[in-house]
């Protein structure tokens, strides 16, 4: 068994790891009515666009989210929320470093540079990962941040227990392109969906928010498609991809319970391809650059 498998399919476990940290690191993550703003690279900008859409939804105030490298100095926060793994990613540290205020960081590992910048560090080492390819970090920071937001973290590990026993989409290997919608935090995770085919399986894959996907993007699919929607789909648009001749399958629990199913497909069909999906092609687990002008 590869290391993603055996780290994806421990994820409902971290995510109640994550729920019990709370109580002890509630007075760092952000109260109802700040202004706060959320960021980190790859997977980890996601995690963020997901929280901060969590966070809005749940009336907590203004949340924004960024890509590290994109992050806008001219912005004032009441505080800023980096999202890195290994603390050591060279875009979060450029924007932990400049700018002002309170900061927090949220990571795998304390002892890393990151940590020397942020006014403050949460870590979840229990969450951390060997393989490239992240899963259960970047859950386990939503399981936390949720968790923080009210939200029912033991349902979600109960739902997610069954996710990784549920059957996975007919075929996967006779598709030649992945296409994943969501809709408000779903959207975010459909990204993240799409990253995890593209890392450990290589695929063309694609993400868009559900109701944009008529706007343009439908147009490229077909009977070598399958469209996965991370949540219920509207049915006229459902119809719509139908009718088209792709393969639609969509998730009726949480979105994070579905990426889990999504994780489970792309290890396998990286198997069936006879790539290693702990080592993607052209990657490491942190980006480290000798400057930012660096590629």
């Amino acid at each position: 068994m590869s290391k993603i498998e055996q780290e994806l399919c421990s994820q409902p476990d971290i995510w109640l790891e994550a729920r019990d940290l709370v109580s002890s690191v509630e007075k760092f993550l952000p109260p109802a009515g700040e202004r706060v703003a959320v960021f980190g690279c790859g997977t980890s900008l996601y995690m963020a666009e997901a929280a901060a859409r969590w966070r809005e939804d749940a009336g907590q105030g203004e949340t924004d989210a960024f890509a590290s490298s994109e992050f806008p100095s001219s912005r004032s926060y009441d505080a800023c929320v980096a999202i890195s793994r290994s603390g050591t990613t060279t875009e979060v540290l450029d924007v932990l470093g400049r700018i002002s205020g309170s900061t927090l960081l949220i990571t795998a590992d304390r002892d890393t540079a990151a940590a020397q910048v942020a006014l403050h560090t949460i870590s979840l080492p229990f969450a951390d990962e060997q393989s490239v390819v992240q899963t259960r970090f970047a859950t386990g920071f939503l399981a936390l941040w949720r968790a923080h937001l009210g939200h029912d973290i033991e349902v979600l590990a109960s739902d997610g227990r069954r996710s990784l026993d549920a059957e996975l989409p007919d075929n996967v290997a006779s598709y030649s392109q992945f296409v994943f919608l969501g809709h408000g935090p779903a959207g975010a995770i459909a990204a993240e969906a799409a990253l995890k085919m593209r890392e450990a399986a290589g695929c063309w894959t694609e993400a868009y928010p559900s109701m944009e996907f008529r706007h343009g993007p439908i147009s490229a699919v077909g009977e070598h498609t399958l469209v996965w929607s991370l949540d219920p789909l509207d049915p006229s648009l459902r119809q719509e991809i139908v009718t088209t001749g792709a393969a639609v399958t969509e998730g009726a629990a949480d979105p994070m319970v579905e990426l889990l199913r999504v994780q489970r497909t792309a290890v396998k069909l990286a198997v069936l391809k006879g790539l290693d999906p702990d080592r993607p092609r052209h990657l490491s687990r942190s980006v480290i650059l000798t400057s930012l002008g660096a590629t």
